[in-house]
């Protein structure tokens, strides 16, 4: 299921919640290497189907517009900020072909009908663009402050801070792929109870496979969301102290894509976590975890795949030049 976890199908799910509910244990057996447990309803696997399909024509087509956009606009005016925000529309634009893949993974009841070798690429470019998306947004936001400070201070250094710029960029595109490695490596297809899926295999079951998962709760979500944090807390003491007004508008747009990014993913992480808890025995198989896994998780993933079409979408209506082109298109004789 995309980069997060897999669905199963009803039969096995309910057999190996009622053994762990009559034991009170939790014991993988022979599903040790599958994450996550959910209910194959036709109206679910529909409508997540068909999410999938909104979000990538809208991902599509919104992150083009704002490659077209930043583009034209890097060719006047460079900036660490446009550069960044053009490298995060590439990864949602990338994320969002990876979309009917899942989509056509959903409709067949998560039955992966690709192969192993399409299995292994699109979790894997599915992976990296999330960690890459996540970094560039944190890379953004700071920055944006230093942008500031820079401004403030009258310092430019307009050919330093490009090459320098361009060296983050790379550094951020290797540490996406070494976070993607392990995805790449223990990626495959398995049949479970006659169905193929494509699915996290790792030798050593469940341990590894929460430390997967909290690699993915701390690169994804806990470090770059204090970063961002603190740059942001850092930006509105430094325009608060400057009375700097006339400025606001200009951290709008960044800080609307931050909080997308915070209430798309933040479900997902916690059923994430709730899972990681769960595989280490720190937490039981419960009732509770069963009915979050079959119905609410999918729609968590559904409402993070979301935020690759609300990034653009934020950024580009929140800019005055855009606007004013956009309108100019419209009202155009």
């Amino acid at each position: 299921m995309g980069n997060i976890e897999v669905i199963t199908n009803t039969d096995t799910t309910e057999d190996f919640f009622q053994g762990v509910t009559e034991n009170n244990s939790l014991s993988f057996g022979s599903l040790e290497d599958i994450d996550v447990s959910a209910d194959g309803s036709l109206l679910l696997r529909c409508f997540i189907s068909f999410t999938y399909a909104v979000v990538c024509a809208a991902g599509l087509v919104g992150n083009l517009f704002v490659l077209v956009f930043i583009r034209a606009k890097q060719a006047r005016r460079k900036s660490a900020t446009n550069v960044f925000v053009l490298h995060l529309a590439v990864t949602d634009f990338q994320f969002a072909l990876t979309l009917p893949f899942w989509a056509a993974d959903a409709a067949l009841d998560f039955s992966w009908p690709f192969g192993d070798v399409m299995c292994k690429l699109v979790l894997s470019v599915t992976v990296m663009n999330m960690y890459a998306g996540v970094f560039f947004l944190t890379a953004m936001s700071v920055a944006r402050y230093r942008c500031m400070v820079s401004a403030l201070k009258e310092r430019a250094g307009v050919r330093s801070a490009r090459s320098s710029v361009k060296l983050v960029a790379a550094v951020l595109w290797l540490l996406a792929t070494a976070a993607t490695a392990p995805t790449s490596i223990f990626s495959t297809v398995n049949e479970v109870a006659g169905e193929k899926l494509c699915l996290l295999r790792f030798p050593y079951g469940q341990r590894w496979l929460a430390v997967y998962h909290l690699q993915k709760l701390l690169l994804a979500f806990v470090i770059p969301m204090a970063i961002v944090s603190i740059s942001y807390l850092l930006l509105l003491r430094l325009v608060r102290r400057r009375s700097l007004k006339s400025r606001a508008h200009v951290t709008r747009s960044v800080a609307l894509v931050v909080l997308s990014f915070f209430l798309c993913w933040m479900p997902n992480h916690a059923v994430t976590l709730w899972g990681v808890l769960v595989k280490l025995n720190a937490a039981r198989w419960n009732k509770a975890y069963y009915v979050a896994h079959t119905y609410l998780f999918p729609l968590t993933v559904c409402l993070a795949h979301a935020n690759s079409c609300l990034n653009p979408v934020i950024y580009c209506l929140t800019r005055r030049e855009f606007r004013r082109k956009l309108r100019h298109f419209f009202l155009r004789d």
